[in-house]
């Protein structure tokens, strides 16, 4: 073989590569990964490939495009689903029944080891570690904990500028009406809602405001952090109104101008005006300790003190309070005011669709083209990007969270 000049040496392609190159063409994962799985019976050990299950096509093509089309079949066979899902619980296993009375025995020893005033962490993180076990083995929901810190609680008594909205009963159904046409034809349709948020003030065609002195940025920011309880105040609202279970298919997105807005693939029609009606009366009230003017000057900030693991005021060396104390503080206050209520803007943008139409095709890949970056940011209430969910379901109303993403059906 002649002698390669390094140049030419560089332009050859790299073994992992031309690895990944073939994984391509296979549709198989290009960045697996590798799980020890040893017999308990036997001793034998081997090793396992799990697909990565990235959601982003610069991290893993093959499993990005999968879950992609996972999601348009679920959103697909689930928007003009004409007949009532089987929700009915599978019966525990014996796995399932193990795990919870192992639990079960942790917590009485940790009660009996808290009742003779001795430490229990070594036990408290075996009950997490079990619940774990618990969720792996297809358990869901969680129990309640003794030692969880009561939940704050205030008044739920609506706002004087917001109009009220009926309550009625939730019916346990989930499809849609159907429609009879003149000449007999039946058909079921379903909408295709889009909502955003307010204006914070005029922009460029790129985005950027025209006007930066009065563009409203603290207001858009903490938007666009509690849009997510926005959207499932909005659903609970209008399961409630309407009095059935409404189910949507939702993905979120943020604007040029970095507004958030909410497209939801809703099954079942409803009127435009009750729609407008619940649009109006969402919102959701932060209650935060007061944020909007500093207590310490920038030369002077408050002191860490070590030994106490807390921050002090740099003049009199007192605690200052933490988050948790802070909010205790503020809910003990009846005067207290919220520090930010979110709402929606006036657009709203309503399609009726039908299922196997054209229509139906070109909003389905709408929803699950924002599906690539899902999982960009993680947590719930982290997700400021674009996120979608998939078809849950909650006789009640209220929120439940089947499928992943930003939003919570």
């Amino acid at each position: 073989m002649s002698r390669q000049t390094r140049a030419e040496r560089m332009r050859l392609p790299l073994a992992r590569d031309v690895l990944k190159a073939v994984a391509v063409d296979h549709d198989v994962c290009v960045r697996p990964f590798a799980i020890r799985r040893t017999d308990i019976t036997t001793g034998e050990t081997t090793v396992v490939d799990v697909p990565c299950g990235a959601t982003v096509t610069a991290k893993c093509g093959p499993c990005a495009d999968r879950a992609r089309k996972l999601r348009m079949q679920q959103c697909r066979e689930g928007w003009h689903l004409d007949t009532e899902p089987d929700l009915t619980a599978d019966d525990p296993d014996q796995q399932q029944r193990q795990l919870m009375a192992e639990r079960a025995d942790l917590v009485h020893l940790r009660d009996e080891l808290a009742g003779l005033g001795q430490d229990t962490a070594t036990v408290d993180r075996l009950v997490a570690e079990v619940d774990d076990e618990l969720a792996a083995a297809g358990v869901r929901g969680s129990l309640p904990d003794a030692e969880a810190k009561p939940r704050r609680k205030r008044s739920t008594k609506r706002r004087g500028d917001v109009a009220d909205l009926p309550r009625r009963p939730v019916a346990a159904t989930t499809v849609g009406r159907v429609f009879q046409a003149p000449d007999g034809a039946r058909f079921r349709p379903s909408l295709f809602l889009t909502l955003t948020l307010d204006s914070y003030g005029r922009v460029r065609p790129d985005g950027t405001p025209v006007d930066p002195a009065s563009y409203h940025y603290r207001r858009a920011a903490r938007d666009a952090i509690h849009f997510p309880k926005l959207l499932d105040r909005f659903t609970q609202n209008l399961r409630r109104f309407v009095g059935w279970e409404v189910q949507h298919f939702t993905a979120v997105e943020a604007q040029r101008r970095l507004a958030m807005h909410a497209h939801l693939a809703i099954r079942g029609t409803l009127a435009r005006a009750e729609l407008r009606q619940v649009v109006a009366a969402t919102y959701h009230q932060v209650w935060w300790p007061p944020c909007d003017t500093p207590a310490y000057a920038l030369d002077r900030p408050p002191v860490w003190d070590a030994e106490r693991e807390a921050y002090c005021d740099p003049d009199t060396n007192t605690l200052l309070p933490s988050w948790d104390e802070a909010l205790d503080e503020l809910a003990d206050d009846p005067t207290a005011t919220p520090v930010h209520v979110c709402r929606f803007g006036p657009v709203m943008d309503v399609k009726g669709v039908t299922a196997g139409g054209a229509d139906a095709s070109r909003h389905i890949g709408y929803l699950a083209k924002y599906f690539a970056i899902v999982l960009l940011h993680s947590g719930w209430h982290e997700r400021i990007g674009v996120a979608a969910v998939g078809w849950s379901y909650r006789p009640g109303g209220g929120s439940c969270g089947a499928g992943v993403g930003a939003v919570r059906a």
